[in-house]
């Protein structure tokens, strides 16, 4: 008689965290980016096929996406960065241009939240917290930025009157800016979406070009103290803010298992 050993199937831990959950917060996707991932059977445990309402406990598994290992632990980092111009705002570039990420050490691995174009500088948060990251991020959650922008030519009492309104735009008006003029030719404008290019394309409409754009504040976050390419870890009470802003008033969880000492950190000078 001819028997055929079959593998037993996996159990699934009734303790622990939801693998999706853990894998948000490794910085992979959303939630439901790694319920899909796991769906399409590109998720193992251990060296098994992961199912759907798994639970894992952090740290005591071998958790693989497409057969590389994710980061087992929770040391979360949390970093106020100011973009220098002609950077770009992602993991890597096809055209070989500098990237946030080369002013940060290879371990632990990080990314951005959200984007800050090309040409633009100013103020971006880069972590290793996905879960975080994709709350904060997220263009439901309307999280103030605040920009110092320079035109070609000091605008109209008109122009920042629609700038006030909303400016059309290919894909749809623009919501409400807060607009104030702080001297001739420079704007500060504070917006809550996140639309490509939003500003640049917003002062084009109306006949303006952008000489020079800065990002001065994400929420309740700035530092004038930060250089082009300098970067300082953000205190308990900092992201504690962020997460209370972008959670419409509740908290997003318990605060990072990392502890970041200082008040207010000194910036590291990375040029």
């Amino acid at each position: 008689m001819n028997l055929e050993m079959t593998k037993e199937p996996r159990e699934v831990p009734s303790q622990g965290e939801r693998l999706q959950k853990v894998l948000a917060r490794r910085g992979i996707g959303s939630r439901r980016v790694c319920e899909d991932l796991i769906a399409q059977g590109r998720v193992t445990v251990d060296g098994d096929q992961a199912q759907l309402g798994c639970r894992v406990i952090s740290g005591q598994v071998l958790i693989e996406v497409d057969g590389v290992p994710i980061r087992g632990d929770d040391a979360f980092v949390y970093y106020l960065f100011h973009k220098p111009r002609q950077v770009v705002s992602s993991s890597r570039d096809p055209h070989g241009r500098k990237t946030v990420l080369d002013f940060f050490p290879p371990d632990p691995r990080v990314f951005c939240v959200g984007r800050l174009d090309y040409d633009s500088e100013g103020l971006i948060i880069v972590t290793n917290d996905g879960e975080f990251a994709n709350q904060l991020a997220h263009p439901s959650q309307g999280v103030e930025k605040q920009y110092l922008v320079e035109l070609d030519r000091d605008p109209t009492p008109g122009a920042i009157s629609d700038l006030r309104r909303g400016v059309q735009l290919d894909d749809g008006i623009t919501l409400p800016a807060k607009v104030s003029r702080t001297s001739p030719g420079v704007l500060k404008i504070t917006i809550h979406e996140g639309r490509n290019r939003q500003i640049r394309r917003m002062a084009q409409a109306l006949g303006y070009s952008v000489r020079r754009l800065i990002r001065v504040r994400i929420g309740n976050l700035q530092d004038r103290t930060l250089r082009p390419g300098d970067y300082r870890e953000l205190t308990l009470e900092e992201i504690h803010d962020l997460s209370t802003i972008s959670s419409g008033g509740q908290s997003l969880g318990q605060p990072p298992r990392r502890a970041l000492g200082r008040a207010r950190p000194e910036p590291i000078r990375t040029t």
